[in-house]
């Protein structure tokens, strides 16, 4: 049957966004779905998208492209500061890690995967890719508490490019021969021209884009297409001027634009998280449409052997060796080791090397592709499932956070934070008034003295825990500032701010009303001087809630309520309903 081009890129969209949202919904990595969604939808089953008949050739050079874009939104989220002092791990990861991991990968796949030693060194090279499409989303999904995210977010987005020229310099040292000496003195060659290069390059577009934009040659609407369009630009002559060193401009670029104070590029980041979205869900629906039932079907014993072996032996040793002697705990030590899936960027390399080793007479070459299909899908599968267990275990998330960011430390906001704690929920409280701060500490509560928005708020804070902000400070715009700078870690639905006596500010540049409009700062305040308090109260029967309210009466206001655990804040386009065995929280009297 004829392929409709139309119906694979309508089903490339719903169904991306079905796999994001239903991962969402049942808390699950949406990688994993999107690689059953994509096999499924492939040839051999449902046949709505065949990835081969919609693009053919372009198909490996729009990977390519998309890979390169996700490097570079994802470096301009990095922030060298969040690292701490942990910056020797990273460097050791994407250097030392690089060479143990492949060497070690290499020496395995020969015997288990029963191909020749320049094979195994091009597998083992092609498996240094960390898979940032992969392990950033994994991350997003898990929120893991202290530094080993920020470690494991840098490791991913600066492996790529390291292992890309790794597995580029190996594979013409294949095709070329002529023994180890010259292998050697190409590939230093190409490592200095692969830096130089990349680097020259992603720096330049990162220093245009600075300079169109802070001197106002582009309007505001247009930003986001600039930017992109500059790095995309920067990937395209890079890679023409060297092979494989786009992947390295384009991460140089980004990670030069994150740290630049010149411009505020806050709002072309928002736009790029959305996009890396649809570009991720694609990748991954195409990648997996791709897979023939005969490939899998060629997987050998030895190559699930393999797949344990990296997992349970191969990143083990590497995060030993790198994290030796470093200040990270042995609980972040053990997470490292525990997650370094592999992602789009090792598949597609090893079908296009594959197919290019087979042209030049290498027999067997192609003999790869299914087994290192099965690493890709295995990894996700296991590092995507084990990962948020593994850090609860380890005590460095929590499953479902439960917990309250509380911007403002006045009365109200201690009150409420002190019933909360009292129920076993986790919260912090973050003002930037002394006074405030040594009230909420002399009470023994969590506080943090700052700005909720000052730069660096988000490594300053512990969020780990933490599950919905509600900004309670006493300044409306204030207010929905916080709602916007923590939409990005929370989510619209967990935003939440105070009612002002005056709703100057647009419904889409603030987070959900609290409790009912006319509960704003002043009169909650008022309240509680002329009296009133916090209290919990357990609903013990289908009327308690009408109980409550005939013995608080009408003045009393419901703030929130504990449901098995789960917190759910009384808001004015959703007031709460409990039923029994829920904890009411209101203020009364």
């Amino acid at each position: 049957m004829e392929h409709s081009l139309p119906l694979g890129l309508a089903s490339v969209v719903v169904l991306g966004a079905a796999a994001q949202w239903l991962g969402w919904r049942i808390r699950m990595p949406a990688i994993l779905l999107l690689l059953v969604f994509g096999f499924l939808s492939g040839p051999d089953v449902l046949g709505l998208i065949d990835p081969d008949a919609m693009f053919g050739a372009l198909f490996v050079p729009l990977v390519s492209l998309s890979v390169a874009f996700i490097l570079f939104e994802g470096a301009m989220t990095l922030n060298v500061r969040e690292l701490g002092e942990h910056r020797g791990v990273v460097l050791r990861l994407i250097t030392l890690g690089a060479l143990v991991g492949w060497l070690v990968a290499a020496w395995l796949a020969e015997p288990l995967l029963g191909i020749p030693r320049g094979l195994a060194l091009l597998v083992g090279a092609i498996l240094t890719l960390s898979g940032p499409t992969v392990v950033l989303p994994i991350l997003r999904h898990v929120r893991p508490a202290g530094r080993v995210g920020p470690v494991l977010k840098w490791e991913g987005l600066l492996l790529d490019p390291v292992g890309a020229v790794l597995a580029v310099l190996v594979f013409e040292g294949i095709v070329a021969g002529g023994g180890l000496e010259p292998a050697l003195g190409r590939a230093a060659v190409g490592v200095v021209k692969t830096v130089a290069l990349g680097g020259l390059v992603g720096a330049a577009g990162a220093w245009a884009l600075v300079l169109v934009l802070r001197r106002y040659w582009v309007p505001d609407q247009l930003h986001a297409l600039v930017a992109l369009a500059t790095a995309v630009a920067a990937y395209a002559l890079s890679n023409r001027m060297q092979h494989e060193s786009g992947l390295l401009a384009v991460t140089l670029m980004g990670a030069l634009l994150a740290h630049q104070r010149r411009v505020n590029l806050r709002h072309v980041l928002e736009f790029k998280e959305n996009l890396r979205t649809l570009v991720l869900s694609a990748l991954f629906l195409l990648l997996a449409a791709r897979v023939r039932a005969a490939d899998l079907a060629e997987i050998r014993l030895g190559a699930f052997v393999f797949l344990g072996a990296l997992i349970l032996l191969v990143r083990p040793l590497v995060a030993f060796v790198c994290t030796l002697g470093s200040a990270l705990s042995w609980p972040e030590r053990i997470f490292i080791a525990g997650l370094a899936a592999r992602g789009a960027v090792a598949a597609t390399v090893t079908a296009v090397f594959a197919y290019r080793l087979e042209a030049r007479g290498f027999e067997g070459a192609s003999g790869v592709v299914a087994p290192m299909f099965l690493v890709v899908a295995g990894t996700v599968a296991a590092y995507g499932l084990g990962a948020g267990p593994l850090a609860h275990r380890l005590g460095l998330a929590t499953p479902d956070p439960q917990g309250v960011l509380l911007i403002g430390a006045h009365r109200f906001a201690r009150e409420l934070a002190r019933a909360l704690r009292e129920q076993g929920h986790g919260v912090l409280l973050v003002d930037t008034n002394r006074a405030n701060v040594a009230r909420a500490h002399l009470d023994g509560l969590p506080v943090h003295e700052g700005s909720a928005l000052s730069e660096g708020a988000d490594e300053e804070i512990e969020l780990s825990g933490l599950g919905r902000v509600l900004a309670l400070t006493p300044n409306d715009e204030t207010n929905a500032l916080c709602a916007l700078h923590y939409v990005h870690l929370f989510g619209r639905r967990e935003i939440y701010q105070l009612s002002a006596e005056k709703q100057a500010i647009a419904p889409g540049l603030r987070g959900r009303i609290l409790f009912a409009n006319e509960c704003t700062y002043d009169k909650l305040e008022a309240r509680l001087e002329a009296g009133a308090k916090i209290e919990a109260t357990r609903l013990v029967e289908e009327s308690g809630f009408a109980k409550w309210r005939e013995q608080h009466g009408e003045s009393a206001i419901p703030l929130l309520a504990i449901t098995g655990g789960r917190v759910t804040v009384a808001t004015v386009d959703r007031p709460l309903a409990p039923g029994p065995g829920d904890v009411l929280v209101g203020l009364v009297g």
